[in-house]
């Protein structure tokens, strides 16, 4: 939230300057332009016009709808499908050139490690998409660690916040869920995991939003993954 987000937002029009003309680029401004259609009746939403040719002046008039469109809408915390693929390309351009690292807590590696030598599977399930988590793990402070995990899922499996969605991962990975350990720092997906019979710790790590005292003292509560004691596989 404090480094990858603010990047979007103080580069987006830069980035689209120095990309506008590749294909991926078009395929982006194009996504967020029907996006901004769809969302025209929304108050603040903001159009994306299309390009007729006459020049850099109309140029700079689309680009700047296109950063006022991608502001706006994480202004509002959207998780857009063309906001994501957008966000995961300026991220993919940022990482690659070491502008950003995945932060990595020194907790998690060894962690994970262990849990795959007791024949454990570790999946990510994030509402960043699967290529924003590959960044992530593949340019993080640890390096590239993108072989600790078995897989990746986001929202195109189903939002967080809803139970259906653990039952979706649970079939796609072939395990019942109750055999899942699901750890989130919000509530609210916590409680959706669970009405799926899933397992569930919420994490507490610097920068969590706080929980109330009903939710303390209802989930199990890590702040560091030492914490878990794993049952090996059978």
């Amino acid at each position: 939230q404090e480094t990858l987000f603010p990047y979007i937002k103080n580069n987006v029009k830069e980035y689209l300057r120095a990309h506008w003309e590749e294909e991926e680029c078009q395929r982006d401004v194009g996504l967020l332009r029907k996006q901004a259609q769809e969302d025209s009746s929304l108050d603040g939403a903001v159009l994306i016009p299309l390009e007729s040719g006459s020049g850099e002046e109309e140029l700079e008039r689309v680009i700047q709808a296109v950063v006022d469109n991608v502001h706006w809408q994480m202004s509002l915390d959207r998780k857009t499908t063309a906001l994501k693929q957008l966000q995961g390309h300026m991220w993919r351009a940022a990482y690659a050139t070491g502008h950003v690292k995945g932060e990595v807590f020194e907790d998690v590696v060894p962690a994970i490690r262990k849990w795959r030598e007791a024949g454990m599977k570790v999946y990510i399930y994030s509402s960043g998409s699967i290529e924003a988590q590959k960044l992530l793990f593949g340019y993080s402070t640890e390096g590239d660690i993108l072989e600790l995990f078995d897989g990746h899922f986001d929202t195109k499996i189903g939002p967080k916040v809803e139970s259906e969605s653990y039952r979706r991962i649970a079939a796609s990975i072939g395990c019942a869920t109750n055999n899942i350990l699901f750890l989130t720092d919000v509530p609210r997906e916590a409680n959706a995991a669970e009405e799926a019979d899933t397992h569930v710790a919420v994490v507490i790590r610097p920068g969590n939003a706080g929980l109330t005292d009903d939710e303390k003292s209802y989930y199990s509560l890590i702040s560091s993954f030492t914490e878990l004691f794993l049952p090996s596989s059978t």
